[in-house]
């Protein structure tokens, strides 16, 4: 038993956001039925590396387990009668074509509703259908800069740096599953369906916390702040004799006990670092005077003991270092699906837990002639859908 089996989902999405959602839903138990264009998910040529079974590039492979796969060609008419029955007994649809995409093909939300009126359907995109910037592309780091992510990214002083994960798109993928799991919620009561909008950049602009609450209460324009906090100090990186260390002393209290650990008790007597204003106001000072005593200790190992002492600090390891590492692994974030390793679901439920090994990555068009037998085709029409290019097989 898992918390979404019997939720039907067709997934229509591409790339990042919308597969990363669907995946976490799948985990939970949900049938996810992903349905490729004829030219595929582009993502499965966005490598090296690439899987030498499935041809799949590893950008791909990570968010489209626990899927089965199928391919249609919505410009068809043919194709999109597929879909129609598909719907039939969905719950939900996840799609991410450019706004008007899915009105132009009789697909949108109005003439879904009539048919369907339980089906939620979600809609992901750069910038929505309307405003300024309404109907207009939104790739992750566009929309970085375009958002303000960017402005606060980076070296102190600097114009400001793109982050390393494509932190707009996951986060997209994380809001629309739970805007999906509240409409499901919400349906059990209403018995009907609705229309969930979510966009790139209104998930960029929410993600600018705390830099734009500062900027709303004190005026003063956010820039990138490097390793450390804007509004926490000591909460930073820090080299030492060995590996560099985060620390994040974010009270007075963790502060006199990072003091103690290292042996700066002399610290705790200056009055430019007596209480966290304090420290926040002189916190180059505040560095440079940590620097001498961190650099008498190896990185890991006072981790651990400021870890001991309930001062938050962490070793700064690698992505092989975090994948293999004991915790990592006793907690499930690393697991191999039937050959191929991923990483976990973070979603732990007592009584449902997830899974993330119950399906491979779907091959290209790998379930498509399953599928339609499903939905009720039989072989001939089948074969015909098929030479006609509606839909395809791997």
């Amino acid at each position: 038993m898992a918390a979404l089996d019997g939720v039907k989902v067709i997934d229509l999405t591409r790339v990042l956001g919308g597969p990363f959602a669907t995946q976490w839903m799948g985990d939970h138990g949900a049938e996810v039925i992903k349905i490729e264009p004829p030219q595929g998910d582009e993502t499965r040529h966005w490598g090296p590396p690439f899987e030498e079974e499935s041809g799949a590039a590893s950008y791909f492979l990570g968010v489209n387990r626990n899927k089965r796969g199928m391919v249609l060609d919505l410009r068809q008419e043919a194709g999109r009668e597929v879909l129609w029955r598909l719907l039939a007994d969905a719950d939900v649809l996840v799609e991410n074509f450019k706004p008007g995409g899915m009105e132009k093909w009789g697909l949108g939300y109005d003439a879904l509703a009539e048919r369907f009126p339980r089906l939620i359907h979600c809609r992901i995109s750069g910038f929505g259908a309307d405003g300024p910037l309404g109907g207009l592309p939104g790739y992750d780091a566009v929309v970085q800069a375009q958002a303000g992510l960017m402005s606060v990214n980076g070296d102190p002083g600097g114009e400001g740096m793109r982050l390393g994960i494509p932190l707009v798109d996951i986060s997209t993928g994380m809001s629309a599953l739970i805007g999906i799991a509240m409409a499901l919620y919400e349906r059990e009561k209403s018995g009907q369906g609705q229309f969930l909008d979510l966009t790139l950049y209104d998930v960029a602009v929410s993600l600018l916390h705390p830099h734009a609450a500062n900027w709303y209460l004190g005026g003063k324009v956010p820039g990138p702040s490097g390793n450390a906090h804007p509004n926490i100090t000591p909460y930073d990186m820090f080299p030492t004799g060995g590996a560099p260390i985060y620390i994040a002393a974010a009270n007075d209290g963790q502060f006199a006990r990072l003091c103690a650990v290292i042996e700066a008790e002399a610290l705790l007597e200056d009055t430019r670092f007596a209480d966290h204003p304090a420290r926040n106001r002189n916190r180059d000072a505040l560095r440079a005077a940590l620097l001498p005593y961190l650099a008498a200790h190896d990185g890991q190992t006072l981790a651990a003991d400021l870890m001991a002492k309930a001062v938050p600090a962490g070793p700064v390891l690698t992505v092989p270092q975090v994948m293999e590492d004991a915790h990592t692994l006793h907690r499930a974030m690393a697991v191999e699906a039937r050959g191929l390793r991923t990483t976990g679901n973070p979603v732990k439920m007592s009584r449902t837990p997830p899974d993330a090994t119950r399906r491979r990555p779907p091959r290209f068009g790998e379930h498509t002639r399953e599928l339609l037998a499903e939905a009720g085709y039989d072989a001939d029409r089948i074969a015909a859908l098929l030479a006609e290019g509606a839909a395809r097989e791997g």
